[in-house]
């Protein structure tokens, strides 16, 4: 089958690879312009460039798809689907409308709940035990379109947002490869979301890392490890600066220690006092100006007390 694939972080890499695999011919990549990192402002291309060009298929970057001059494109390459992971991109209903096999997303979220940029950090974040990846038809509005095929799968009680995003990947690319054969083959399913069940995953931002130790240890622990790598859970409870919180464990323990309050500090971590009465054990942080570390390390150059 004749593919165009859409999409740019590392999460939409193994869809890709996938597809290429699967013997479908990649007309062309489309992924976003190469963006400045680092201290030397350094232009740095997008995983799925250089995954594209790895492949030998041909890279496109353009800055819009709504100048029209994509659409021309897009007819001059004439593909008979649109996969699209993660692109970061809307695409207008002229695209939409142009492949005749359809364009199809790759969403980290068991659709309808968690439409939106930030499907993955929010599961988390809101406790889900489950998520999983949708395949499904693309419309005009934001991750409403029908349903092809889901794939679930449980989230770690440990589990962050960058390891939960890389293991969705590769479920993603499995699912995308299979909706890939079914559409080739005619025998593609289409099932409308339930309005009814609908949530969002708006994107994140620095309002959400501070915590309050008045929640539960549970919430706490979901708050710490979904905001990460970015914005990240911070806490100014230890030196009164803002530290940023990367791993913790729940470890049970009750304690009548005020929430916030540092009930102990040693090799094992930090214990922290929660609002439900009990004990979150922090045990990797960075502070400011300083490096990712265990919490032991930590302690080793900053004792308390």
């Amino acid at each position: 089958m004749n593919i165009v694939f859409m999409g740019t972080p590392a999460f939409a890499v193994p869809s890709l690879e996938r597809l290429a695999a699967d013997g479908h011919r990649i007309a062309a990549v489309f992924t976003q312009p190469d963006k400045p990192k680092g201290r030397g402002h350094k232009l740095l291309p997008p995983p799925v460039k250089v995954c594209a060009q790895q492949l030998g298929a041909p890279v496109y970057q353009p800055e819009t798809l709504r100048d029209g001059q994509a659409a021309a494109l897009l007819r001059e390459l004439a593909p008979e689907l649109i996969v699209v992971a993660a692109y970061g991109k809307l695409l207008p209903e002229e695209i939409l409308a142009l492949p005749p096999l359809g364009c199809i997303n790759v969403h980290s979220s068991l659709l309808p709940r968690y439409r939106g940029a930030a499907p993955i950090h929010w599961a988390i974040l809101n406790g889900e035990r489950e998520t999983g990846v949708s395949i499904m038809y693309m419309a005009k509005e934001l991750d409403a379109g029908d349903v092809i095929l889901q794939r679930a799968t449980p989230i770690g009680d440990q589990e962050d947002a960058q390891a939960l995003t890389a293991r969705l990947a590769e479920l993603g690319a499995a699912a995308v490869s299979e909706a890939a054969a079914a559409l080739a083959a005619g025998k593609a399913e289409r099932t409308p979301q339930d309005e009814s069940q609908v949530t969002y995953a708006p994107l994140l931002d620095k309002s959400l890392s501070l915590v309050d130790w008045s929640r539960s240890a549970h919430e706490i622990s979901c708050q710490i490890r979904g905001l990460q790598p970015w914005p990240c859970a911070t806490t100014d409870a230890i030196t009164g600066d803002y530290i940023k919180l990367f791993a913790a464990v729940e470890t049970g323990e009750a304690t009548g220690a005020y929430p916030g309050v540092i009930v102990r500090a040693g090799k094992a971590g930090i214990d922290f006092a929660c609002g439900d009465g009990r004990v979150l054990r922090v045990t990797e942080l960075q502070a400011p100006g300083s490096r990712r570390m265990t919490a032991d390390a930590y302690l080793r150059g900053n004792p308390l007390g």
